[in-house]
């Protein structure tokens, strides 16, 4: 999991097993955000929050909005309950692509995409390594 900024840069990351769906790793992954500022503490909560229709969920939209978050996502083809956004909102979701460029970017990295690793500390590392790279690409 990954979460970016605007640009497409990588803000926070987490690594799991294939198993759990991905909306139960997406809150644990805002979490992980830590945007430096110039005086006081670290940003961590980002204003709204872009994805793909796995993450049409009401409690975790929900959960996003006690934490003062918008979530930005097209509703499922099947959903029964009524809508919660309009297409005003949805005009955001234009942006996704930037997304889909940074994991462009990251499958670049060969070694990120087979996954020679076993130990998932030492992944995470080379992880890191391929987000700091990235950063420095776009300085």
């Amino acid at each position: 999991m990954l979460a970016v900024d605007g640009n497409g840069l990588p803000l926070g990351l987490l690594i799991a097993s294939a198993s759990p769906a991905e909306i139960r790793l997406a809150d644990e992954t805002l979490r992980n955000i830590r945007v430096p500022r110039r005086r006081g503490r670290p940003r961590q909560k980002p204003v709204r929050v872009i994805a793909d229709r796995a993450y049409d969920s009401d409690p975790f939209r929900e959960q996003l909005a006690d934490r003062g978050i918008e979530l930005v996502c097209p509703h499922r083809r099947g959903r029964v309950r009524p809508k919660t956004q309009d297409g005003r909102r949805l005009r955001r979701y234009k942006r996704r692509w930037k997304i889909e460029r940074t994991n462009a970017w990251l499958f670049a990295f060969r070694r990120l995409v087979v996954r020679y690793e076993v130990i998932p500390a030492l992944y995470h590392a080379f992880l890191c390594f391929a987000c700091a790279l990235i950063v420095l690409r776009w300085l």
